[in-house]
């Protein structure tokens, strides 16, 4: 999903228009302040942001974001009529990837998203953890199964990070309250297995691929000899 953030209702519909139009989805915020709270939600995909805005400045959400380790990373594309050398390198230089002048055409639009798309899409593949539907966005401290967005705890994230960076191998109860808890306190296997469970449920189907190993501990796989049940 792409965020316009733009307080012209007409810019901001011609925006949405192009880039559904090419297949991508995007969401409109006229102000900062309902942008955070999108945020809250969902993280997304690019930000297409106007500097001018009825309550933060553009430059200030730029910062914002930029400050925030969950949304450093997420690509920003400023769309204004601020056009100066002055006002393209300070914008830039704030941490903006690219910069577009207003008034626009929406072919170099929608040429400058899909090549700012591209470039970010190859660096979180590469950043990328996966096994079958399961995907793990590192930076992001994001999993999805199928694309939807997964909420975890911080120590079942860890266990699945653990799996996922490790699959087809068998982990033992002890080498996970090592490497998970780091003997943070006195940990029982019964913990280990109910962290397992709650994970297990949280990825509804895809959780049948962290299975059981009998006296061992688990596995995370996809062929259903490998372990002892779930």
């Amino acid at each position: 999903m792409i965020a316009i953030v733009e307080d012209d209702e007409s810019i901001a519909a011609l925006e949405q228009y192009a880039l559904r139009s090419s297949g991508l989805e995007a969401a409109i915020y006229h102000d900062g302040a309902a942008f955070f709270r999108g945020l809250e939600t969902a993280l997304p995909e690019l930000v297409i942001l106007d500097v001018m805005l009825p309550d933060l400045d553009g430059l200030m959400i730029l910062q914002r974001l930029r400050e925030n380790h969950a949304t450093r990373k997420i690509p920003v594309m400023m769309v204004t009529a601020k056009g100066s050398e002055v006002d393209i390198v300070q914008g830039l230089d704030g941490g903006a990837d690219d910069y577009l002048t207003k008034p626009f055409g929406i072919m170099e639009f929608l040429s400058r998203v899909k090549a700012l798309l591209r470039r970010t899409g190859q660096e979180q593949r590469e950043k990328e953890l996966s096994f079958g539907p399961i995907a793990m966005q590192e930076e992001r401290h994001q999993v999805t199964v199928d694309g939807r967005p997964v909420e975890l705890t911080l120590k079942e994230y860890e266990l699945l990070r653990l799996f996922l960076q490790s699959p087809e191998t068998a982990i033992t109860r002890d080498d996970m309250m090592d490497r998970v808890w780091r003997s943070e306190y006195s940990v029982e296997s019964r913990t280990v297995d109910m962290h397992i469970r709650s994970l297990r449920q949280k990825l509804g189907d895809a959780g049948q691929y962290i299975q059981t190993l009998r006296k061992v501990g688990y596995i995370l796989t996809d062929r259903e000899s490998a372990g002892q049940g779930r």
